[in-house]
C-alpha cells in the first residue's frame, strides 16, 4: 500500500455514486519505475474530474520534472481540478507567480473554475497534515480528504516506527533550530506537518 493508494481508498468510501476514485500507474522514464496517481472520474462519461498528484523526486528534478510540468499544463488547460501534494524537500517547486512561504511542504488545489488562482496549504513539520476538500462537478459538494489519516495508515502498515532510525541526522537542508528538535519530535510523534490555506497564482 502506498500513500496514493490509501488516498484512493479513502475517497472511494465517501464519493457520491456518480464518481469513482482510481489509482493510475504511470511509467517514469526518469526513474525507470512506475508512479501512482489518483484520478476521480464520473461513472457516466468516465471523464476526469479531479487529478490528485503526490509528487515524487522525479517530478521535481531532471528530465522527469519537464515531463511532469507538461502533464500538469495539460490538466490546467482542461476542465479537471488538480490537487498537488508535495511532501519532499528536494527538487524544484511547481511554478507559481508569487513566492511560496518558507515551509518545507505544500498542498496546492487548482479548481477548474477559479484558475489561475489556486488554494495553497503551507505545511510545517510540527503540526498534523491538513484535511483538504476534493472538488467534484458543478452542483456537487466537495468531499473531504484527511491527509494525516492516510499518511498515518501507510506509516503504521509499513511499520516505519521500527524500519526508520529517527535518532540519525536527517539528510535534508534545514536550519539549526529545526535540526536540533527534529529527531526528538519524529521519534515521539512518528510524522508531522501542517496547514494554513492561502491563495497563489499557479500557472
Amino acid at each position: 500500500m502506498t500513500f496514493s493508494v490509501e488516498l484512493a481508498r479513502q475517497r472511494g468510501a465517501v464519493l457520491p455514486y456518480r464518481y469513482v476514485a482510481r489509482t493510475v500507474e504511470i511509467e517514469s522514464a526518469a526513474e525507470g519505475a512506475r508512479q501512482i496517481g489518483v484520478q476521480v472520474r464520473d461513472t457516466a462519461e468516465h471523464r476526469l474530474v479531479t487529478s490528485i498528484e503526490v509528487l515524487s523526486q522525479s517530478n521535481k528534478c531532471g528530465g522527469g520534472r519537464q515531463a511532469y510540468r507538461a502533464k500538469r499544463q495539460r490538466i490546467l488547460l482542461s476542465t479537471a481540478h488538480l490537487i498537488e501534494i508535495d511532501l519532499l524537500r528536494a527538487g524544484e517547486r511547481v511554478p507559481v507567480q508569487r513566492p511560496l512561504p518558507d515551509h518545507p511542504y505544500f498542498v496546492l488545489l487548482s479548481r477548474a473554475d477559479q484558475r489561475p488562482l489556486s488554494d495553497v496549504w503551507p505545511i510545517r513539520l510540527s503540526d498534523p497534515l491538513p484535511g483538504i476538500p476534493v472538488p467534484l462537478l458543478s452542483g456537487d459538494a466537495d468531499v473531504p480528504l484527511d491527509l494525516q489519516q492516510a499518511f498515518t495508515s501507510v506509516y503504521d502498515a509499513f511499520r516505519y516506527e521500527v524500519a526508520m532510525d529517527y535518532t540519525r541526522r536527517p539528510r535534508c537542508r534545514c536550519g539549526p533550530t529545526r535540526r536540533r528538535g527534529r529527531g526528538k519530535h519524529l521519534a515521539s510523534r512518528g510524522v508531522a506537518m501542517m496547514c494554513r490555506r492561502s491563495r497563489v497564482v499557479a500557472w
